[in-house]
Formats: structure tokens, C-alpha cells, sequence
């Protein structure tokens, strides 16, 4: 097998150990890596994003039979399930001496085919694996600008209302939701790069990301009204960019709220 260039010596054992270990289940028909792997981009902090197609007779058995199988493989530490993602089929596991983190993702096979990016074959019985990629494409979800519309006037709302009452973490957490839902998934889409929230934005987006630096806020007043302010600049400069249906009722109405409640006091 040819791993990428990109994949550190500590990862490619592991990944060996991890692919010796599971080709021999025989319920276990296929293995993939998506991720930074797929992209040829990893480093030392990579986590190795794992695929295991398994034949849909099984994949009840298996999944109950998940953390046996992984504890197979030499240097687990710790592992849990991925409830707080979503994705129960997920389990996540870390490993020593390297502090390698492994996401392993079950999937009876005919699953594997919806997946949000590509994913590379790294074994197979049969080219099973390969033939479920061969006969669908990958799609990252794409935000969607109205559903943001509908939404963000209340959004805003529910920030000042926050702000307002003195309860400055959770404002500060809010900003958060709005810098990884909206601002950096519009400004990505914008960009025609993949809307991945807020991750990597300092280098796929470097100038927009000087801009949302100023939409994190301290947990004092005045630093959050800023922040709150900037991210409403950043999403009408965003929304110009759409082709949305405006509700200015709502807008006129929350703005004017954060202003009465927040700026003149």
C-alpha cells in the first residue's frame, strides 16, 4: 500500500497495525480514510479518520462487539462513543506513546456511499468498498443563506437578551455558534472552499479571519456588544452576497432592541 507523503511514521504504524488487525475479521470488508489523509495533508496532530464497512448481516453484532475489536489494537488509552457529534456509529479512540487520535466510523456497506468528503480506499475484500465510492460522490453540506435569514434576527435577539441580563459566558458562547454557523460557512462558500466552520479559517481565509477576530469578545459588557456589533456587520457584507428573502421587520426591530437595551444604558 502507498500512504500519502504527508503521513508521519507514528501514524502509518498505527494505521498498519489498525489495518492488519481489522482485515482479518472476516465480517469487515472494507476500510477507508477520509480527512487530511485523503487530502494528502497531514501532520503530527492529525487525527486518522477511519471508515470500516462492514456487511450489513453484521453490522448489528458489530456494533455491539465495537470496543473489543479496537482494543485488538496495541496502545488504546481511552475510547468513546460519537453521541456528541451525532454520529453514534462513531467511536473515538486515542492511543500511546504517540497521543494518536483515531475516529473509527462503523457503517453497514451500502452507508459508506453518503459521506461529506473524499474518502481514500486503504483495504478491501473484493473492491466492495471501492465499488460503493465508484457509484456515488461525496457533498459536503453547504450552508443555506435564507435558512440563516429566517433565523438570525432572533439569533440576535437572544444574544442582546443575554448580554442584557449579565449572563456574559453564555453570550460568549453564542458568538461562538455564530462565527461556526454563519460568518465562517457563508465567507468559505463565498470562497468556493469547503464551509468547515471555523476551522482552518486563519489559513484558507486570512483576511476574513483578521475581521473575525474582532467577533471575540471577553466576558464584560462592552467587549461583547462590540463583538455582537462586528458580527452583524460581517453578516450584512455576507448577505449581499445572497440571493435571499429579507425580513427588514425583523431586522429593524432586533437591531433597534440591541440598541435601547445595550447601547443606552
Amino acid at each position: 500500500m502507498q500512504y500519502p507523503a504527508t503521513l508521519p511514521e507514528a501514524h502509518k504504524a498505527l494505521l498498519t497495525q489498525i489495518i492488519d488487525t481489522l482485515s482479518r475479521d472476516t465480517r469487515i470488508v472494507g476500510i477507508g480514510a477520509s480527512g487530511s489523509y485523503a487530502s494528502d495533508a497531514m501532520d503530527k496532530y492529525s487525527d486518522l479518520d477511519l471508515v470500516i464497512a462492514v456487511e450489513p448481516s453484521h453490522f448489528e453484532a458489530i456494533m455491539g462487539e465495537r470496543f473489543e475489536i479496537i482494543d485488538q489494537i496495541d496502545g488504546k488509552v481511552a475510547s468513546f462513543t460519537g453521541e456528541h457529534v451525532g454520529e453514534p456509529r462513531l467511536v473515538i479512540a486515542l492511543y500511546a506513546p504517540h497521543s494518536i487520535h483515531v475516529d473509527y466510523k462503523f457503517v453497514a456497506l451500502p452507508d459508506a456511499a453518503t459521506r461529506v468528503d473524499d474518502t481514500q480506499v486503504l483495504w478491501e475484500r473484493e473492491r466492495k468498498l471501492s465499488q460503493i465510492f465508484e457509484s456515488s460522490t461525496h457533498q459536503y453540506p453547504q450552508p443555506d443563506p435564507q435558512w440563516i435569514e429566517d433565523r438570525f434576527w432572533i439569533w440576535l435577539h437572544y444574544g442582546a437578551t443575554k448580554i442584557a441580563r449579565g449572563e456574559y459566558f453564555e453570550a460568549m458562547e453564542f458568538l461562538s455558534f455564530l462565527r461556526s454557523v454563519v460568518l465562517s460557512p457563508l465567507a468559505l462558500k463565498q470562497q468556493q472552499l469547503t464551509p468547515s466552520g471555523v476551522r482552518k479559517i486563519e489559513t484558507r481565509l486570512p483576511e476574513f479571519s483578521e475581521q473575525l477576530k474582532l467577533t471575540v469578545a471577553q466576558p464584560e459588557k462592552q467587549s461583547l456588544i462590540d463583538a455582537f456589533e462586528k458580527s452583524i456587520e460581517l453578516y450584512l457584507s455576507l448577505r449581499e452576497k445572497e440571493s435571499v428573502v429579507i425580513n427588514p421587520a425583523a431586522q429593524s426591530l432586533c437591531i433597534d432592541y440591541f440598541k435601547a437595551e445595550l447601547k443606552q444604558q
